[in-house]
């Protein structure tokens, strides 16, 4: 007989902190998990999930938490994501940007058909299949996790965002495991050499006045923005909802921080705008950490044993797309020199991790081949910025009403 054990949403919370230092110590101990860039709110939440199957499985308690306190911590990281970006970074970023952000929603229509495709073969709606494609893949837990509840209800179909998060850790792990060897073999081949001169040429100055050093006045001033920008977009959520457009509350709060942080800063120039701030990077790591290692920690893994084909079927294909489109595709787009290997390295790891695994599988490469920064500016612009805004757009195109 099982019995459910419901863990309140402050409790949860505390978990979730507790979870996040789990993950850091594992990290510490266990070489691979540093080697292959698993975030420590992975590790720990993944370790906890497991601890709550094996509870399941011998014991038969069915552990739950309410997520309301998580869900609120990912308005807050998508609403400081749109709070730092600027419209004259994007401007600057040129050509390369253009032609990364079109090969880019080019291939999440890609990664999306080929997940559907999947859905369909082992007999799932194929609208389950952008939760094997760019929700999780793409997007990334948080996506996964936003996306998964609704397509479960609309489509009845049961451990769809557990599904997600599953997924959406294994492609970090691909995603770390094939950027690398990727530029490698693009460098080696085609015996590409860095240009420190040329590339340098590109680096975007920030001339703003920084420091590193803040006290609790920064971070409530970032919070009051954030709470403002969150404001607006439920504002506007509530708006495109009244118009029959369906999205999640984080993507409208998204928008309102990029229009907040373009707009006010101009019109009150004398006004201290948190954009960039120690501060605010704070409220953002933390936000996103938390998040993660309570979206981990939640998964009910026992409602996955029978998806172990399934993600693994899906694994392969989408590293096998992915390899192929970067090879045939990106690398001679973006212009087949040693900036375009460099940039193969890095869309591998945002196109089936994320950002943090893009930015360490580059760096890796201009660690051993020598220096790119372009490739450092281009790719966090499209990979934090427009991709979030396009990934909703192409998700709903195939999840539909």
């Amino acid at each position: 007989m099982t019995h459910s054990i419901e863990i309140n949403s402050f409790i949860a919370l505390t978990v979730g902190f507790v979870v996040f230092f789990a993950g850091q110590y594992l990290t510490k101990k266990i070489r691979f998990l540093a080697d292959y860039n698993i975030p420590e709110p992975v590790s720990g939440g993944i370790a906890v999930a497991l601890t709550t199957w094996a509870l399941y499985a011998f014991f038969g308690r069915e552990i739950s938490f309410d997520l309301s306190a998580r869900d609120a911590l990912l308005v807050y990281f998508f609403t400081t994501v749109g709070l730092n970006a600027r419209f004259a970074d994007l401007v600057r970023g040129g050509l390369p940007l253009a032609l990364m952000l079109g090969a880019t929603v080019v291939f999440m229509l890609l990664q999306n058909l080929a997940g559907a495709a999947v859905a369909l073969l082992w007999g799932l709606p194929s609208q389950v299949g952008v939760l094997l494609g760019t929700a999780s893949l793409i997007g990334g837990h948080g996506t996964a996790i936003a996306w998964g509840p609704r397509i479960a209800e609309a489509r009845n179909v049961a451990g769809a965002a557990e599904l997600g998060v599953a997924m959406a850790t294994m492609g970090l792990i691909v995603a770390s495991l094939l950027g690398g060897p990727i530029a490698k073999y693009l460098i080696e081949k085609n015996d590409l050499k860095s240009d420190p001169d040329q590339e340098a040429a590109f680096v975007i100055v920030d001339n703003d006045e920084r420091t590193d050093h803040f006290d609790y006045v920064d971070v409530i001033r970032s919070l009051l923005v954030a709470n403002i920008a969150i404001i607006a977009g439920y504002a506007a959520h509530v708006a495109l909802q009244e118009a029959g457009v369906m999205l999640p509350l984080f993507v409208p709060c998204l928008l309102a921080g990029i229009v907040l942080t373009n707009t006010v800063p101009s019109l009150i120039p004398n006004l201290k705008w948190p954009s960039r701030s120690p501060a605010l990077a704070l409220v953002s790591d933390f936000s996103l950490s938390v998040f993660l290692a309570m979206s981990l920690m939640s998964m009910q893994m026992w409602t996955l044993s029978g998806s172990t084909g399934l993600l693994i079927t899906t694994t392969l294909l989408q590293a096998a797309l992915a390899a192929l489109f970067i090879l045939f595709v990106f690398y001679r787009l973006m212009g087949s020199n040693y900036f375009a290997a460099v940039l193969s390295a890095g869309f591998a790891g945002f196109t089936l991790g994320a950002t943090p695994t893009a930015i360490a599988n580059m760096s890796a490469v201009t660690k051993h081949f020598g220096p790119s920064p372009l490739a450092f500016i281009v790719l966090p612009l499209v990979s934090a910025f427009f991709v979030d805004l396009a990934n909703a757009v192409v998700i709903q195109l195939f999840v539909g009403s």
